[in-house]
């Protein structure tokens, strides 16, 4: 079985979740990886008190590996939506997500058993650089999948295998608007792209090459929240499995199109079997 490693976070969404699952892009990703069929470990860290102690139930309740998620003193992380007149914003108290500045030797150890090391680049970005670097140093391939308001710095990007995006990531990392031309801009950073763009599909792109469009599914979205998190993560997997990469974007594009037609984030990330259908049908 493919196995994952996900640094990441993993937050409390009171008011906002009413699934009960872990919240934060980590522990998103980590579930949604777990489903997509890979044996999974989430390196971060949960608070002292009920909300940690939930959090950390939630990721076993859902098969994801825990023996390197640690507990620190104090609140863990937590997001809240906020409406104003400019619509609605996620405001986030890091907690205990602040708490991952680096890496220990036990993380290090982990993540080079892996066959992919997935980062979300939302907890301090020294750990999440260190990393991506124990990654290349034992010749693991890294995924990063940032948040668009948290562009990543050189040094992590240099370090990175695989770089996924939205458009307005693509466009703040680039400063080119033009899907096709950031992620070529991209490549001027990292060696391979791919440019998520909703509905549509995505561009992928790897140095040396042509940006290639594989379109999406059609799909009546109902909530995209955590989309982009199953996205990544079914890539991720199949990337893990050794899947060429086109066939590889359709299965995570499916994924994702699955996680947009149903409410929720967390739980509405598909399971296998399900994105296995979902290809089937688009195929016949």
């Amino acid at each position: 079985m493919t196995h994952i490693v996900v640094f990441g976070s993993v937050q409390e969404e009171p008011g906002a979740r009413a699934d009960g699952s872990p919240g934060g892009r980590g522990a998103r990703q980590a579930v949604a990886a777990a489903r997509a069929g890979a044996a999974v470990s989430l390196v971060g860290a949960v608070g002292t008190g009920a909300y940690g102690e939930r959090l950390r139930a939630g990721l076993v309740r859902e098969g994801v590996g825990v023996e390197l998620l640690r507990t620190v003193p104090g609140p863990s992380g937590t997001a809240r939506v906020a409406q104003d007149r400019a619509g609605s914003r996620a405001v986030v108290v890091p907690g205990a997500d602040a708490a991952p500045t680096g890496t220990h030797p036990a993380d290090a150890a982990l993540i080079g058993t892996a066959d992919v090391l997935l980062l979300s680049a939302d907890t301090p970005l020294p750990g999440v650089a260190a990393a991506a670097r124990a990654a290349g140093g034992r010749g693991v391939r890294s995924v990063l999948a940032p948040s668009p308001v948290c562009p990543p710095p050189d040094e992590l990007l240099a370090a990175t295998g695989l770089l996924v995006v939205d458009e307005d990531g693509a466009a703040s990392l680039s400063g080119r608007a033009e899907p096709y031309r950031s992620v070529r801009a991209l490549l001027e950073l990292v060696p391979e792209a791919v440019v998520t763009l909703g509905t549509a599909g995505c561009l992928w792109a790897v140095r040396g090459g042509e940006p290639t469009v594989v379109p999406g599914p059609e799909v009546r979205v109902v909530d995209a929240a955590g989309a982009d998190d199953v996205f990544a993560a079914a890539l991720t997997v199949a990337v893990g499995e050794g899947r060429p990469m086109a066939p590889a974007l359709e299965w995570a594009t499916a994924a994702a199109a699955l996680s947009a037609g149903r409410p929720g984030a967390g739980a509405s990330s598909p399971y296998r079997a399900e994105i296995d259908a979902r290809c089937a049908a688009v195929a016949s």
